[in-house]
């Protein structure tokens, strides 16, 4: 439990880490919650302040994630807000790891600025999302919708805020500039958030050819708890019979099964390859969205 809330205030450091040292300081703007709360801020001539619309929408979406996740998931998401909010006022106040001239973190390329926080922002929250907690804002959007449909984060988060970062432009005193630097931020948070919230879920299909396949399906079954199938090929060459071996495992189980075959059989040979989706169990629940749930379960108590 210690470990977990250690990830998370780390988490939250990095994620103010990309705003307050990165794209604040250079009056850059993206999307997320935050990127909506100012520009309703903007549109309303100042009257109603981020803040407020901030912990009004994020109340909101708590509660619905409470509801949603279960009581666990809104006390985290709760948590990282408010530890979020600490560490930005941190982070506001060290202007030594600001981006800016001078100082150690200082860019020159502006066009650069946005990515490296894009990325930063990627790896924060990935960790907070990976110990089940949340920032808040698009954040708890792109869970729910990634708990009832078979749909990445990465696009979740795209087009979340695609819509966001467009609404600049209806800002008066914003340019097209503006809404260029924050699609960079998007772009690379996008391409990297998947990476650190699926690592170790990713998936792997193996097909090992050997003659001790059978050797090997035991210690993949009794070893390391996962299936395995046998298919009865014949290699056309030799025009001999042959047990190849198909395997799904999750990516970080990959090491420590190519070392035990090479140990049943150095001469082994492998074909290795990734796979989006693999639903079953010991992998990921079939997702079939809201309504199909809803009517699976009513055909069932009928």
């Amino acid at each position: 439990m210690f470990k977990d809330y250690l990830v998370l205030t780390f988490g939250c450091f990095v994620f103010a880490l990309a705003w307050e040292s990165f794209m604040i300081p250079n009056g850059m703007s993206a999307g997320g919650l935050m990127g909506l709360c100012t520009v309703i801020q903007y549109i309303t001539g100042g009257f109603l302040d981020a803040s407020i619309s901030y912990i009004v929408i994020n109340v909101v979406l708590i509660l619905a994630s409470v509801l949603i996740f279960g009581i666990g998931f809104g006390f985290r998401s709760i948590f990282c807000i408010g530890v979020s909010t600490l560490m930005m006022q941190l982070v506001a106040h060290i202007p030594a790891i600001h981006c800016m001239a001078g100082e150690f973190f200082y860019i020159r390329e502006p066009f650069l600025v946005p990515v490296i926080a894009g990325i930063l922002e990627a790896v924060g929250v990935g960790l907070i999302i990976r110990q089940g907690g949340s920032t808040g804002g698009t954040d708890i959007v792109a869970l729910v919708i990634h708990k009832y449909w078979p749909v990445s984060l990465s696009k979740v988060f795209l087009i979340t805020d695609f819509v966001i970062i467009c609404s600049l432009l209806a800002v008066p005193g914003k340019c097209f500039a503006d809404m260029v630097y924050g699609l960079e931020m998007m772009v690379s948070f996008s391409l990297v958030i998947d990476t650190v919230v699926g690592g170790q879920k990713t998936s792997m299909q193996l097909f090992v050819f050997s003659k001790h396949y059978d050797r090997i399906a035991d210690h993949v079954i009794n070893v390391m708890d996962r299936g395995a199938t046998v298919l009865h090929a014949q290699g056309w060459f030799t025009k001999n019979e042959i047990g190849v071996l198909m395997l799904l495992i999750r990516r970080n189980e990959l090491p420590a099964l190519t070392s035990a075959i090479k140990k049943i059989d150095p001469k082994a040979f492998m074909s290795v390859s990734d796979t989006r989706f693999v639903y079953g169990e010991g992998f990921e629940e079939i997702k079939t969205g809201i309504n199909k749930k809803r009517k699976a379960k009513d055909a069932t108590e009928e």
